[in-house]
C-alpha cells in the first residue's frame, strides 16, 4: 500500500530562445564584419535632358569625368590630369580607329574646366568629333 502520492517526474525541456538569441548575435556579427567589394570605376551622375536615344557608334572612345575631376578613358582610370596626358591616352585608346567619336560622360557636378580639358586633349590628339551623354528624366 502506498501512502505517499506519486511524484510526477518532469520531462526535460529544451528552451530555444537562448539559442535563437545567440544565432542572431552571430548573424549580426557576420553582417557587420563582412566586406563588400566595389569596382574601381568612377561614380558619375549624368546631367538630365530630354533627347532622342543616340545612335550606336562603332568607333567611339568613352571619356568619364567625375565630380572631383578624375578622368577615365574606356572605363580605365587615367593617372594624369593634364591636357597632354589625356591626349596621349586618347591616342592609345584610338590606336586602330580611323576617326573616333569622343563621348564625354561628365558628372553633373564636374567642373567646367575638367570638361574643357578633355575637349582640348581631343583637339590636340587630332579628333574633331566630340559629343556628350545625358541622363533622360524618368
Amino acid at each position: 500500500m502506498r501512502l505517499r502520492p506519486r511524484r510526477f517526474s518532469e520531462e526535460p525541456e529544451i528552451n530555444f530562445i537562448p539559442l535563437i538569441d545567440v544565432l542572431l548575435v552571430i548573424l549580426i556579427f557576420l553582417m557587420v564584419t563582412t566586406t563588400y567589394s566595389r569596382f574601381a570605376e568612377l561614380q558619375i551622375n549624368l546631367p538630365t535632358a530630354e533627347a532622342n536615344k543616340p545612335p550606336e557608334r562603332l568607333d567611339q572612345i568613352d571619356v568619364g569625368v567625375d565630380a572631383k575631376g578624375a578622368y577615365s578613358i574606356n572605363r580605365e582610370v587615367v593617372s594624369g590630369s593634364s591636357r597632354d596626358a589625356l591626349a596621349s591616352q586618347l591616342k592609345r585608346a584610338a590606336a586602330s580607329m580611323k576617326d573616333p567619336v569622343i563621348v564625354i560622360n561628365a558628372d553633373a557636378e564636374a567642373s567646367h574646366q575638367s570638361v574643357i580639358r578633355v575637349m582640348e586633349a581631343a583637339q590636340s590628339a587630332g579628333y574633331g568629333k566630340i559629343t556628350f551623354t545625358i541622363q533622360t528624366p524618368r
